[in-house]
């Protein structure tokens, strides 16, 4: 493993945190895994500061876990959690519809994202992660149209939460359809005033997104991941 280089111990500590985060999101390091902080630094080639200035921020946002004697571990899956998650960008979107026809430029970010979304099937995208961050975009871009920045804070922080079991939706080839036509519609109604029948939609939209979640299994997640990190115990 090459080892991460910078002269400023700040910078340093980022580069270890956004790789750990990296191999978590990847399903490198796997719910429940175990490791110490000497095998990680030496695996990452850095000292033990930045690694352990990484691994608190980590903790912090819920995806690790230390135990005294025990070392680190990866956390497990919350499924509660990402329920409450879930309902929380619902509120967060649907507020966003209820404004985003009534700001400046609203109407604008709806035509720029029917350019993406209401297009013919032979120019859908067919690849899951680019799938997946299009996604990301279109429904964080719902939410910027607004022009309310603490919204949008609170819905890049909701969307952040999610995305390590979010980006395993898309690996099924049915919902990458269902979402062009879903996306496509919900544009269509906002675009034609039926803000009723758009609110319906995209809480509908989300939901099924949730209940996917709610599917995924252990076995989905060991099918899901690259490889196991030779510092795993």
């Amino acid at each position: 493993m090459e080892a991460l280089a910078s002269n400023a111990p700040n910078a340093m500590a980022e580069q270890v945190y956004q790789r750990l985060k990296s191999d978590i999101f990847n399903f490198r390091l796997f719910p429940g895994d175990r490791f110490s902080e000497h095998g990680i630094a030496a695996h990452y080639g850095v000292s033990r500061t930045p690694m352990r200035d990484g691994l608190f921020r980590l903790q912090r946002e819920g995806y690790l876990e230390v135990g005294f004697r025990r070392g680190w571990r990866v956390a497990p899956i919350n499924f509660e959690q990402l329920d409450q998650l879930y309902d929380l960008r619902i509120v967060l979107e649907l507020a966003a519809l209820d404004r985003i026809l009534s700001v400046e430029h609203g109407r604008e970010a709806v035509e720029a994202l029917k350019a993406v979304w209401c297009v013919t099937p032979e120019h859908r995208e067919a690849d899951p992660a680019t799938m997946f961050e299009m996604d990301e975009d279109f429904h964080r871009c719902l939410v910027a149209a607004t022009g309310n920045l603490e919204m949008l804070r609170v819905h890049n922080d909701v969307t952040e939460r999610i995305r390590i079991m979010r980006r395993l939706d898309f690996l099924k080839p049915q919902r990458t359809s269902a979402t062009y036509d879903e996306h496509g519609k919900l544009l269509e109604l906002l675009e034609r005033n039926r803000h009723a029948e758009a609110t319906i939609l995209l809480r509908a939209h989300i939901t099924q997104s949730k209940v996917e979640v709610r599917k995924i299994t252990l076995s989905m997640l060991a099918a899901a991941r690259d490889q196991k990190l030779p510092f795993v115990t």
